[in-house]
Formats: C-alpha cells, structure tokens, sequence
C-alpha cells in the first residue's frame, strides 16, 4: 500500500486469496448436540497457516522416525504413533494457551510437541534414555510436562477420563479461567469411568471438554461392531456436543475455541468429537491391513491428509513451493539430528530407581534388588 492508501500492484490472484484467507469456509460443516454450532467460517492468515503446516509436517516426521526407530529395535515394548491425526493437536492448541490442561491417552508423542516439548525430549524417552520426557523411565505412553499442565500420556484404556475430570475440578476450585480438554479415542468410549465422570462434571459444571479422536478403529475393530451409538458427540446425553473434521486443522481451532469459551462461562462440560483416522496400525505390534484395506488408506491420505490440506492453502497464492520445501528440508534435519542425540544419550542411572516416587521421602526405606538390601529414599 503506498502513502495515498492505494494497493500496490501484485498479482489479482494473490490479493484476493490474502482477502479470502481471513475468512476460510470449512468443508465439513459442524454436527451439534444440544447446541448451538459455531460458524463455519473461520479467520486465520498467512503467518498461522504457515506455523500449522510446520508444525504438523515436524509431527509426522518425527512418528515417521519412530517407526524407524522400533523397527530397528532402538524402541522397546508399546508404542502408538499419531500420524495423520496431527491436526487434532495443533488446532487444539491454536485456540487455548499452556494454562489449560491436556489429558490423554498412550498415543501422546505429538501432544507432547503441542505442549511445548521437543523432538529430542519424545525420541529420546521412547528409547529410554536420560534426555527423554520423562527421563527415560516412562517410555512411549507417559510423556510428561507439569510446567504446560500436559498430564501424560496414560497407559489404561480410558483412566485418563476421570484425571482430567479432576484437574478440571482443581481449576473450578481454584477459580482459574481455565479449562481441561481430556482426550480418548472411540475404543475407550464404552468405558464406564467415562460416563461417570461425565456425570459428575456435568453436575457440578466443570471446565472440562471430552474430546474423543475418533480414528474409526479402536484396537482394530470398526466402531459399528464396537459401538450400538457411534455418534460418539451424542454420548454426553444431557452434555452438548460437536462432531468436527478432525482432520481440518482450522475446523479443530474453532471448535476447540468454542469449547472453551463454553466451559469457562461455567456452562458446563462439552462432547467433541473429532473425525480423524490413522495411517499406522494401533501399535506397532499391528499392521493395520487386516481390519482395512490398503486402498482405504491411501484414499485418506490423498483426500483428507491434514498436513497436505494446509499445504495447498498456501500454495494458494500465499507462498512459493520452494518456501514450503525449504521449510521441510529443515525440519526433516531437525528430527535426524535429534534422533543422533537421543542414541547418544544415556539411559537413566540406577539412582533414578527411586526418584520421583514421593515429594517428600521423610527419608524413608525401601526394599532394594535383593530382600535383605534397602535404600533410603532421596
């Protein structure tokens, strides 16, 4: 724009799609439960887009890396990757701010890196390794970050409900303006410790939004088999819920800005559902074709794959295709030099044996690797 408020000359194309980007219209309109749905038109801009996309394309190569990895046997026992779930994530964490919680379950490598964690910090604890998350004794399932009031990573099917239930207490009793967002996926949607905590917060109005990852399959069984009522946004009953593409990354934002604004109002808890789907099997124990077909796969990732959806909106008339493969060189240099970092870490001491166990240890015993052996706790 010069002095006289006149748009200097650039391509037709390329200002409209900058007018246009304030306002995207989602695809996939909102389904509502006992509610009144938020607009389907969404703001955003260049600079948030362009942080989506790294962030998500960060994401996926670092679960990529982490198949390596476990294939190789650098990583041992459990481990769930997030891949093509990324933007439940990062739209999530678009519309609130490290001051609310997240709960979830054990497919939490990409949450962690949504709270503020590193690429270093989530290889290095799937290979069990001092530098990890949780300082190489929790593995894959229990990534960790108090300090962003993410609470794990949780290895039961379905515990983590009933937590974050609680922390949402914690936040009504201590008046914070703030909410809890508890994530499970439809295989843990049939749990009883779901609805009762549904119960509860519903009837003492807590700031907690149910999120369940609906990525259709469970542990390898179809929801329809699963589930009498896959309408798991209508599961709350007297709880209001939304169905979203989980799989829009600005669909996940605005229903998660939503949500919140919803529970901090003490209106009460909130249902989302979140349509979303994973390339890879439940684990890595599961090869995930035998419930699926390949094709069925494939055609997600070419028609709904939310890194490539963020990819073509910039590419839009908002950014160069080299821009784009610049920023996925560095990223992609980014995961190997953390994954050469986290081999060279080492695992934990056996000092950590008996660290964070309690606050306060009142120098207390336990029992060492042999009976007749103790250790005081430090």
């Amino acid at each position: 724009m010069d002095e006289r408020g006149t748009i200097e000359p650039k391509s037709t194309h390329a200002w409209r799609r900058e007018l246009r980007i304030s306002g995207v219209q989602l695809p996939m309109p909102f389904k509502a439960h006992n509610i009144e749905p938020p607009t389907n038109v969404v703001k955003t801009n260049k600079d948030e887009l362009m942080r989506f996309f790294e962030t998500m394309y960060r994401m996926r190569r670092m679960e990529i890396a982490a198949d390596v990895l476990y294939k190789g046997k650098f990583v041992r026992g459990f481990c769930h990757l997030y891949d093509g779930q990324e933007a439940v994530s990062v739209g999530m964490e678009a519309a609130i701010t490290y001051d609310d919680a997240i709960i979830t379950s054990y497919r939490d490598h990409c949450t962690h890196i949504g709270r503020g964690g590193t690429v270093l910090e989530v290889i290095a604890e799937l290979m069990g390794r001092e530098a990890g998350a949780a300082k190489g004794k929790g593995g894959s399932m229990h990534m960790y970050n108090r300090a962003h009031n993410f609470y794990g990573g949780n290895g039961i099917v379905g515990a983590q409900t009933p937590l974050g239930t609680g922390i949402a207490f914690a936040q009504k009793y201590r008046k914070q303006p703030n909410c809890t967002f508890t994530l499970y996926g439809d295989g843990a949607a049939n749990q009883g410790q779901l609805f009762e905590s549904m119960n509860m917060a519903a009837l003492w109005s807590l700031p907690v939004i149910y999120v369940c990852e609906n990525n259709h399959f469970g542990m390898g069984t179809a929801e329809w088999r699963s589930a009498k009522s896959p309408e798991y946004y209508k599961r709350g009953d007297y709880i209001p819920g939304l169905k979203v593409d989980g799989m829009d990354v600005l669909a996940v934002k605005q229903a998660c800005a939503f949500a919140k604004e919803h529970c901090v109002a003490g209106k009460g808890p909130l249902v989302l559902e979140m349509d979303t789907y994973r390339y890879h099997g439940h684990s890595m124990s599961d090869p995930g074709s035998t419930y699926r077909t390949r094709d069925e796969v494939s055609g997600v990732r070419q028609e709904r794959d939310p890194v490539e959806r963020v990819r073509k909106l910039l590419l839009d008339g908002l950014v160069e295709a080299k821009e784009i493969k610049e920023i996925e060189k560095v990223i992609r240099k980014e995961i190997d030099d953390a994954v050469e970092q986290a081999k060279a870490s080492n695992p934990p001491g056996d000092e950590y044996l008996h660290k964070h166990i309690y606050v306060q240890s009142l120098k207390m015993e336990a029992r060492g690797t042999e009976a007749a052996k103790t250790v005081q706790l430090p």
